[in-house]
């Protein structure tokens, strides 16, 4: 067991500051978690990561010239997807606009938080983690759901899994007979603290579901209007100056223009959601509209996963987009079966990414016994409302 343990390779965060105070007392935080490397500025930087060396993440000082860093990390293929976590004194730093878009996933001051940091590096760790294994790994200690909620949940859902289990079992046997495929579907979703575990529902899809999302990403109701192309390539700015592109961005050899690239992936969305979903079966489209296929995780529940009342947890991807400081913030709530954003925009097609987190964050700011038995009473009200997604 020892040796299995040591074979596994540690998290690597190669730590570009000059003040050696600062990474000994980075190192004393994080040391049980992560190993640290250290160098001065950019030019010993871009050497560690030239000599090939493993590093999971970049920690820097945006006083050592953060954007020549990160456009020649951009001229490197290989390092194209390198995360790297940004320290900086500055307060409206934008990091969906180049050089920081597709490298910086998050900005912390100088004088950050160790909680707050530590979830993000939970989060980094157990991704990395998941590569090698399909295991769930350990829960993190940094965002805890209260003792009183908790227990709540315990008596709650095995109350409610005794009472309903001969419905769970005539459920099962009708998925079997209405389409192929396995009874339970489970997905790696992101919870309370950025905790990556399985989280269990009626299959409601077809088995070739996620092979058909990519597909089906210009029916996405969160997408923002699409942006318009011009036959000659140039933004507004540059053709209205009579010139040619000032901003060019060569992808794949080709080149386009930045202002243009970026207003394509600011239109993107960030949650999907379709209506009239192809993907769903017949017996499908009832148990999502009466959320019975929503049972199981009661299981996910009475181990822990998740409350009652809470954030609902991400798939992977949509929790990657959302690990900067003022959208993070939605993670320190419990994740939960129902939640706020449900009772209050559940069904409704004009709703925006930026709502759906401002419901999230407001309750990881304000939420309390007293409001979960609201949402809860709001929840029995709802469910039973029909929609086609």
């Amino acid at each position: 067991m020892q040796a299995t343990e040591k074979s596994v390779q540690p998290f690597r965060v190669l730590y570009v500051e000059k003040d050696n105070r600062q990474v000994q007392a980075f190192q004393q935080a994080f040391d049980s978690q992560i190993e640290v490397v250290q160098v001065a500025d950019i030019q010993a930087a871009l050497a560690h990561l030239s000599d090939q060396q493993s590093v999971d993440l970049v920690l820097y000082n945006d006083t050592l010239d953060s954007k020549l860093f990160l456009n020649s990390l951009s001229l490197k293929r290989n390092l194209a997807h390198l995360p790297v976590v940004l320290l900086t004194n500055q307060h409206d730093i934008d990091l969906s606009v180049e050089p920081y878009h597709g490298h910086v996933i998050d900005a912390f001051p100088y004088n950050y938080s160790e909680d707050d940091l530590r979830v993000r590096l939970n989060y980094l760790i157990q991704k990395k983690e998941y590569s090698r294994s399909s295991h769930v790994t350990h829960k993190s200690a940094s965002v805890r759901i209260p003792i009183g909620k908790r227990l709540f949940d315990i008596a709650l859902s095995f109350f409610i899994l005794l009472m309903i289990s001969p419905l769970l079992l005539i459920v099962a046997i009708l998925i079997k007979l209405d389409s192929k495929g396995p009874i339970f579907y489970s997905s790696k979703r992101v919870g309370t603290g950025f905790k990556i575990f399985d989280m269990y529902k009626f299959r409601t899809m077809r088995t070739d579901a996620d092979q058909m999302l990519a597909s089906m990403a210009s029916k996405n109701m969160y997408n923002a209007a699409p942006v318009k192309k011009a036959d000659d390539g140039l933004c507004d700015t540059c053709r209205l100056a009579g010139t040619e592109c000032q901003r060019p961005l060569y992808m794949d050899q080709k080149q386009i223009c930045e202002v243009l690239y970026m207003e394509e992936q600011n239109a993107k969305a960030m949650f999907s959601k379709f209506k009239e979903d192809p993907r769903v079966t017949r017996l499908g489209k009832f148990l999502r509209n009466t959320s019975i296929d929503e049972l199981p995780q009661l299981f996910n529940i009475l181990r822990g996963d998740m409350s009652f009342v809470g954030n609902r947890p991400l798939p992977l991807y949509e929790a990657e987009k959302l690990t900067t400081i003022g959208y993070a913030r939605r993670f320190a709530a419990p994740a939960g079966l129902t939640g706020l954003w449900q009772v209050t925009k559940r069904g409704k097609a004009k709703v925006s990414d930026l709502e759906r987190i401002q419901l999230d964050v407001l309750y990881a700011k304000t939420y309390s016994f007293k409001t979960d038995m609201l949402i809860l009473l709001k929840t029995l009200k709802a469910v039973w409302q029909k929609e086609n997604v």
